[in-house]
Formats: structure tokens, sequence, C-alpha cells
């Protein structure tokens, strides 16, 4: 089988080809609300090339409620003689939700629970690194979805500066020299890089320590397209997983086309 999983956030929507968990070609394209169902076709099968021929399935999960529309009618129209599933309340995933709504959750977040509680057994904490918010999501020892944390993401944060602060501009986000900024842009970049590993470090202690459990007993998965750019600056890691969502989007669509 060979699976086109999609993943489609604020920012970007996050594309690959899946077989047997390992992701083939990927892409990364901006999530654009007026883009039709037609052009997300067209865009896709120039994407894909020959690899649609290939293609078996498609999963899609969303936190755009627009874009979704927009790709109902794609599959129905351009794609309909292949298995789909959507993820949203009434999909099986297999993982209780133990949240006071949780019709509340995104998609994205359960699907990141389900695969790290697949693949890396609870307690687990994924850390998902995006552009507009920095989501914490927690797995119990029962591979439970307990609920999590939501931060502004990285590019958001450092947007906002820009845009707010009379003096301050967009910057490249990379690593700077080290902690203590020379100039105004290392300064920003500090900011960003080790403020936010800092607070990552932060939450998921806390997290832990909500937990009851001991630290070493809890794998923390970084994921997510920001993630290889604080990873090595945050000691609680265990495992940096970019392809996370993905393989957890497969695990749904075998789970749901049974």
């Amino acid at each position: 089988m060979t699976l086109l999983a999609a993943d489609i956030g604020n920012a970007h929507t996050v594309l690959g080809m899946i077989a047997d968990g390992e992701v083939g070609s990927h892409w990364r394209v901006a999530t654009t609300e007026h883009r039709t169902a037609d052009e997300w076709a067209v865009l896709l099968r120039g994407l894909l090339g020959g690899e649609v021929e290939d293609i078996t399935g498609i999963s899609v999960c969303a936190t755009v409620p627009s874009v979704l529309n927009s790709w109902r009618e794609m599959l129905t129209r351009h794609f309909g003689d292949i298995p789909h599933v959507v993820v949203e309340p009434g999909v099986r995933t297999g993982v209780p939700i133990l949240v006071d709504n949780p019709r509340e959750v995104g998609t994205d977040r359960i699907i990141n629970a389900l695969a790290a509680a697949t693949e890396y057994g609870g307690p687990a904490v994924v850390v998902d690194f995006g552009g507009t918010a920095t989501t914490f999501d927690v797995v119990d020892d029962q591979g439970r979805y307990v609920g999590g944390a939501i931060a502004p993401g990285i590019e958001i944060s450092l947007e906002a500066l820009g845009r707010r602060g009379a003096q301050l501009r967009m910057v490249e986000l990379a690593r700077p020299r080290g902690v203590i900024g020379k100039n105004t842009v290392e300064a920003l970049q500090s900011g960003m890089v080790f403020g936010v590993a800092s607070q990552v470090e932060g939450l998921v202690e806390r997290i832990i320590g909500a937990l009851g459990v001991a630290p070493g007993d809890v794998r923390v998965i970084a994921t997510g397209y920001l993630a290889p750019l604080v990873f090595d600056e945050c000691r609680c890691f265990t495992d940096h997983s970019p392809w996370l969502t993905l393989r957890g989007l497969e695990k749904v669509f075998l789970r749901n086309s049974r």
C-alpha cells in the first residue's frame, strides 16, 4: 500500500508518500485558505507527478475548516476512485481522549498521540514545533491522551516582535553565536532559540511532575519542521521524529479501512 498523508496546519500543509511506515517523497506548501478544490488538485498532481498512479489511499487531518472543506471536494471530484480517510470526530483512532471536550482537540494532536503511544509507548510527551503554535501533547502509561499545552509558535512570535517593535525586524531563524547577543539580530535569535528551548524544558518538567512518574520513564518526542532549530538545545528530549504526524495518519487509515 502507498498512502498519501496530508497534515493541513494553519501555516503549512505537509504531504508525504508512505509505505509500511516509511516516508518517501514529501513536500511542505503554504496553507492558503482561498485555494479552491481544483487548485489543490492541480498542485497535488504537479507535486506527485508519476507517483499519483501509485496512490492506493489518502489520509488527511486538518486544523483549518475552510481548507478541509476544499479538500473534501477535491477528494470527491478529482480522486474519487481512491479510498480516503478524513480524521474527525467518529473516526476510529484507538486513543481514549480524557479531556473536558474531546471535539475541541485538534486532530493533528490526536494523531501525534496515537503515533507516540503506538511507536514509543506511554507515558510520553510530544512537542510539535509548528510556525503558528508549539503544542505539547501528553499520553499516560495506558496510552490515553490526557491533555497538553499550547504556546505561541517560533515563527509567529518572531513575526509579532518584528511588527510591534519599532526598532526590531524579521531575522533569519538560526542559532546565534551565543546566548548573549552582540547585536540586534543575534539578540532576537537568542531569544527565539534559547528562549523556546528553556520554555520547552520548563513545561516538560512540569508535565512530568503532574504525571507523577520518574523523568527517566517518559519518552519526550520532538516533531514538526522547526524542531531541528531547538532540538540540540533541549536536554529533555529522548527522540526526534520528523514524520510522526504522517505516520500517525497511516495508522488511522489502516484502522478505518479494514
